[in-house]
């Protein structure tokens, strides 16, 4: 990722995202690895997933005790990304996250550059997020943005 970050000026990735199918099954498993976890449910409404309006509810479990924060998610309500990362691939790494200050900018920067937009939400002025797919060129792997201050 440090030439993704790089090329396109994301700077360090903050987060680290599984998806799980079932968060209370696997949590003492990634609890071994890397400490405790903040569990906690998010609903989400008039999120725009592949280019179309829905609503959606996950649970996550947030551990942010170290450099890195490593998040887990399971969808409870919705077809979301991270449901069709489970149907295609199984449980597992699904997103890196990077900070940026604005995620609409960033967002129209890389959609020129072939990267796709999957899941967008704006929560106010200052605060959004932003899933998008890599070109194949560059793994094809998933990168979350997030703006907040």
């Amino acid at each position: 990722m440090s030439d993704l970050s790089a090329r396109f000026g994301l700077g360090p990735v903050d987060q680290v995202s599984y998806v799980v199918a079932d968060l209370d099954d696997v949590l003492a498993h990634y609890e071994a690895l890397f400490g405790s976890f903040k569990v906690g449910e998010v609903a989400l409404s008039d999120c725009v997933i592949r280019g179309r309006k829905a609503d959606c509810r996950l649970k996550l479990a947030i551990n942010d005790g170290g450099p890195l924060e490593i998040e887990l998610i399971q969808v409870l309500e919705g077809d979301t990304p991270h449901s069709e990362h489970l149907r295609e691939h199984g449980e597992g790494l699904h997103h890196v996250r990077f900070r940026v200050s604005d995620v609409d900018a960033k967002l129209a920067e890389l959609e020129k550059e072939a990267f796709v937009p999957v899941f967008y939400k704006r929560f106010g002025p200052d605060v959004a997020f932003a899933y998008l797919e890599t070109p194949k060129a560059l793994g094809a792997s998933v990168i979350e943005l997030l703006e907040m201050p």
